[in-house]
């Protein structure tokens, strides 16, 4: 359960970083802005017409007398609304970073040089175009491993009791870890370390990719949060990561003479 502690306490640091180093938190809001345009959009757009979704996908009920018709399509519009939220959570991270990934490769690479012992930041040695590749295909992958939790939860949330109560617990544990593993990826890809092998070493500290990665997704779920943190989530991932691999760390790279390393 300790590990659930030193999680949380990456996520700190990495906040910390980024207040340190003002210029590189500001233009690291830019792709999380525009993310979250998009998504608003497509969260109103489920919202007003979602009812109408449901309605179409469920003509069984047409002859359903009142009141059991309304309640059983307005429970699957909720659930719907709540699934979309869900996989908007998951894949607001991936996108965020997509748009943003030179920005989010060099903030990951200032945080390694300010820990590291010697100074020295991994570097891929692969341009921009095959990062983007490489990341894109990767986001998908993860997108499809979460949209089956997802389906798996929502299926789930019929069952009485259960699904209102344990499902949504669940759920906020399968977001944590999918957004550490997106978040972290950004420093395993520059050690060439693959998806494969980075869902092994997840996998081998879930309690301390849960205390990172939970609070987080909770967090990601108030409007304009998300934004405000995706830099310092970022900084906070590659901090796991070393942990993760067992690289030594000289520090958490928050202390008043970091900023004179910035590279501009």
């Amino acid at each position: 359960m300790r590990d659930l502690g030193v999680g949380f306490g990456y996520l700190l640091k990495g906040q910390r970083w980024v207040a340190r180093h003002g210029r590189r938190y500001g233009f690291g809001l830019l792709p999380g802005l525009i993310t979250l345009v998009l998504y608003a959009a497509a969260l109103v757009a489920l919202a007003v017409w979602g009812e109408d979704a449901v309605g179409w996908a469920t003509p069984f009920a047409d002859d359903w007398s009142s009141p059991w018709q309304g309640l059983f399509r307005g429970f699957l519009t909720a659930v719907l609304f709540a699934l979309g939220l869900l996989l908007a959570v998951l894949t607001f991270t991936a996108v965020t970073l997509l748009v943003g990934q030179p920005f989010y490769e060099s903030l990951s690479e200032q945080v390694d040089a300010d820990v590291s012992p010697d100074g020295t930041a991994p570097r891929s040695g692969r341009p921009l175009w095959r990062e983007l590749w490489i990341s894109a295909r990767d986001s998908l992958r993860i997108l499809v491993r979460a949209g089956l939790w997802g389906v798996l939860l929502f299926a789930l949330g019929f069952l009485p009791f259960v699904g209102q109560t344990v499902v949504p617990v669940i759920g906020f544990f399968v977001t944590g870890f999918f957004l550490t593993e997106e978040l972290a990826a950004v420093a395993l890809q520059r050690r060439d370390v693959d998806l494969r092998a980075r869902l092994t070493l997840l996998r081998s500290r879930k309690t301390l990719v849960w205390g990172f990665g939970t609070p987080l997704g909770l967090a990601f779920l108030v409007p304009f949060v998300a934004v405000f943190l995706m830099p310092g989530a970022v900084a906070g991932a590659t901090l796991l990561a070393r942990d993760l691999l067992g690289e030594e760390c000289a520090g958490d790279g928050t202390d008043e003479t970091a900023e004179e390393n910035v590279v501009p």
